[in-house]
């Protein structure tokens, strides 16, 4: 089957969970949040919760498992915490609760923040995607800038036909 067959198979919307990490954001202020909530919506995705939390990787580990307990939720989308800074610990709360990752979305947004927008410093970044209890996770940095290109140029065109996969063997 063709990649143009699984797209056409994939689901027309899907719930989705928002989470932003930071110690400083406020929903007033949560720009990236915001910028990802227009993004699904306006491809027809529902936000069904968004949430800002500190980057406690405690803290993050239990949103996304509440959040994958959760029927109604498909996907996760978390924006902030992945940078090597002592207290950016999203990637490692993400990263050892994936299932199954993917290791393609980091490559591929390493590889267009490399080309786009900001060359080599894009070896900084640690966006991580995959699947938990049946739920589709992505993790990308936190700067409107970065929630931008990812959301553009791979989550948007690739979400439905990723839940299709999580789907598949249920």
């Amino acid at each position: 089957m063709s990649v143009t067959e699984h797209r056409n198979e994939a689901p027309h919307t899907a719930a989705c969970m928002i989470i932003t990490v930071s110690d400083t954001r406020t929903k007033e202020d949560d720009k990236s949040g915001r910028l990802i909530s227009e993004f699904l919506e306006s491809a027809n995705y529902t936000v069904q919760d968004h949430r800002i939390v500190k980057d406690e990787y405690e803290d993050i580990q239990q949103l996304i498992d509440n959040a994958a307990k959760d029927e109604k939720i498909d996907a996760v989308l978390l924006n902030g915490g992945t940078g090597i800074a002592k207290r950016d610990t999203t990637y490692e709360a993400v990263q050892k609760m994936l299932e199954k990752e993917i290791p393609g979305f980091g490559e591929l947004f390493r590889y267009l923040s490399y080309v786009e927008d900001i060359g080599s410093a894009a070896i900084l970044s640690r966006a991580v995607a995959g699947v938990y209890h049946d739920t589709a996770i992505f993790s990308m940095p936190g700067s409107s800038g970065a929630v931008r290109l990812a959301m553009n140029k791979i989550i948007i065109p690739e979400l439905a036909h990723v839940i299709r996969e999580v789907r598949k063997d249920l």
